[in-house]
């Protein structure tokens, strides 16, 4: 009995001796190919998430870029200069940075146009792209102002008998604003306006 009982003790050890080798190849190949596997998915994943957040960060940067690319018919020294404008008032996006430039709330609050925020002292007969006399907002829902367009004022009394000269064009169409005693002009660089990047009214901006 004892004799049969080692025999068969040792044929499983030549057993396994012969076989476990291939078993943990076996296995060890196996648990690589997974590893392999949910590496790449995992690298599939993040990179997707990657692009998505890049694209996404590309067409809002395009967005913001396009406003004035928007417009049609206007001349290449147009759309140039209305883009200093644009480059100009950049930082006033942020309206605490208007205020501290000397850019205060005239009260002036009108449907399809926004709040308007004038800088006085530059009020002149001197029409300069990159200083609009006036900054027009939108309240968004949750308060927060929103620059929309840059307008330039220049006195009646100053330019009696005609308009400024204001952009390159004749596409800048000025109004001769009696109420105010000024010459009014929009230029909505920062918000698209589907009838005019000089159209005096916006459709898409409502006072909140």
């Amino acid at each position: 009995m004892k004799k049969l009982f080692n025999a068969a003790i040792s044929g499983q050890k030549k057993y396994f001796a012969v076989h476990l080798p291939h078993y943990i190849a076996l296995s060890l190949s196996l648990m690589f190919s997974i590893c392999l596997l949910l590496t790449g998915c995992t690298k599939d994943n993040m990179g997707t998430v990657a692009n998505k957040d890049q694209h996404t960060s590309s067409m809002t940067k395009a967005e913001e870029a396009n406003v004035v690319d928007s417009y049609s018919g206007l001349s290449p020294q147009t759309t140039w200069e209305l883009q200093q404008a644009r480059a100009a008032t950049a930082k006033y996006r942020n309206i605490e940075n208007a205020k501290k430039d000397g850019y205060s709330d005239i009260m002036v609050d009108v449907e399809n146009m926004g709040h308007h925020f004038m800088k006085s002292a530059i009020v002149d007969a001197t029409f300069d792209i990159r200083k609009p006399e006036i900054l027009v907002y939108n309240r968004n829902d949750d308060g927060s102002q929103e620059l929309v367009a840059a307008e330039y004022a220049v006195p009646l009394d100053l330019s009696p008998n005609s308009a400024p000269e204001g952009f390159t064009g004749t596409g800048d169409v000025w109004d001769h604003n009696t109420g105010f005693g000024l010459w009014l002009l929009h230029a909505w660089v920062w918000n698209h306006n589907p009838d005019g990047v000089f159209n005096p009214t916006n459709p898409l901006v409502h006072l909140h």
